[in-house]
C-alpha cells in the first residue's frame, strides 16, 4: 500500500513571500473563497503548497482582464483541496484565448490608427480614429464636441467625470 505524505502547510508570510502578494491581497481572495487556509496554527492561517498554483491563476487570469466574479466562476470548476493538473488548466484556460487573441486585434488597430494620427493636429477629430471613430462627434454638431460645456453640464462649470462609454479628449 502506498503511504501519502502529509501536505507540507505554509503560513501566511510564506505565502505572501512566494506569490509576491500582500497579507492583505492573500485574505481578500480567501473572502472571496477563491483560495482557503486550512487551519490555524497558534492563532495564524496556514496554507496548502497548491493555494500558490491558485494564487498564480489568479494572477494569470487579472491579466487576461478577467473580473473578480469571472475568476471565481472559473475556480469554481477546479478542485480547491489540490493543484488541478496541466489538462484541468488547459480546459479552464482555452477560452481566454479568444479574449487574448480580440485584445491583440484592437492593440494592433490601434497601432494602424496611430501612423495615421502622429502629427496630423486635426481640430474637428471628424477623421481621428482613435478619439472620434466613425465620426460619432459629428451627431453633436461641429467643432470640438467633447471641450465644450453642454447644457447638461452642472452649475459650477463642471462636467460630469467621463464614463467607459463617453469618450474625454484632454
Amino acid at each position: 500500500m502506498k503511504q501519502t505524505k502529509p501536505e507540507t502547510l505554509l503560513p501566511i508570510s510564506v505565502v505572501t513571500a512566494r506569490s509576491g502578494l500582500s497579507v492583505s491581497a492573500v485574505r481578500f481572495y480567501e473572502e472571496r473563497g477563491l483560495v482557503s487556509s486550512r487551519q490555524r496554527v497558534a492563532g495564524r492561517r496556514v496554507y496548502g503548497r497548491s493555494v500558490l498554483r491558485r494564487l498564480a491563476f489568479i494572477a494569470a487570469a487579472q491579466k487576461v482582464g478577467l473580473s473578480i466574479a469571472e475568476i471565481q466562476a472559473a475556480m469554481n470548476q477546479l478542485p480547491a483541496e489540490r493543484a488541478p493538473s496541466p489538462k484541468e488548466w488547459g480546459q479552464l484556460s482555452e477560452p481566454w484565448k479568444t479574449r487574448i487573441d480580440q485584445r491583440i486585434s484592437e492593440l494592433e488597430e490601434l497601432r494602424r490608427s496611430l501612423e495615421d494620427c502622429i502629427g496630423c493636429g486635426c481640430l474637428s477629430m471628424s477623421s481621428c480614429g482613435i478619439l472620434n471613430p466613425s465620426d460619432q462627434a459629428a451627431a453633436q454638431g461641429p467643432g470640438a464636441r467633447w471641450k465644450m460645456p453642454s447644457k447638461s453640464t452642472p452649475r459650477g462649470g463642471r462636467k460630469p467625470a467621463p464614463t467607459r462609454d463617453s469618450p474625454e479628449v484632454h
